[in-house]
């Protein structure tokens, strides 16, 4: 058992590793998001330095990643078998790892928001679309995609709590949650001082 979960999380980390921003770029002949702006690889920095149809693409490719994670790999692996309990939380961990700790960027990837979304709206289409609604509710209003990120995380588990999904569901989007608001720490620091810059400017930290 222990074996097969290890596979399905190796696995999802491997294909959560790819990373889209980078491809993205170098399809087009654009400048690697690794070298330009704040040098994070998810969709906002593209957007920044490379514009709306990369970064979108980059958003796309970061969503397909974490859904087919979930969705195919326990599958992939155990052909004709049930899922055990803990390979759709591996798949789930392992698909958002791989995207901050890429192994084909230094291990230095994007901070999981796209990725876990991918995920959720495959395990837990409900939260996720409420999550998803705090997002475009906070960016809108303030234009911080970084402040969105982070509560949008949190609002996805507390909304699997309060809509009944499974302990394993919730539990997984509460250490997801965890992990994208960690690796939004600088933000949070800019956030305070008043010194985070909001979506359309040329410079700061993308977020997903």
């Amino acid at each position: 058992m222990s074996l097969s979960i290890f596979a399905v999380f190796l696995a999802a980390a491997l294909l959560g590793s790819i990373p889209s921003g980078v491809l993205v770029t170098r399809l087009l002949g654009l400048d690697d998001p690794r070298a330009a702006g704040s040098g994070n690889i998810g969709a906002t920095n593209v957007i920044r330095t490379s514009g709306w149809l990369p970064g979108l693409l980059t958003l796309a490719g970061d969503l397909l990643k974490g859904t087919l994670a979930i969705a195919w790999i326990p599958a992939l692996l155990a052909p004709g078998s049930p899922l055990l309990p803990f390979h759709q939380p591996a798949a789930a961990l392992g698909a958002v790892f791989g995207h901050m700790f890429s192994p084909f960027t230094g291990f230095k990837g994007g901070k999981g928001v796209a990725t876990g979304l991918g995920v959720f709206l495959y395990w837990m289409p409900g939260p996720a679309g409420w999550a998803a609604l705090v997002f475009a509710g906070t960016v809108a209003a303030t234009r911080y995609v970084s402040l969105g990120s982070i509560l949008a995380a949190c609002a996805l588990p507390l909304a699997g709590a309060v809509m009944g999904y499974p302990d394993p569901a919730v539990v997984t989007a509460a250490l997801i949650a965890g992990f994208i608001v960690r690796r939004h720490a600088g933000n949070i620091r800019r956030l305070l001082r008043g010194e985070e810059n909001r979506l359309g400017r040329t410079r700061g930290e993308g977020s997903a």
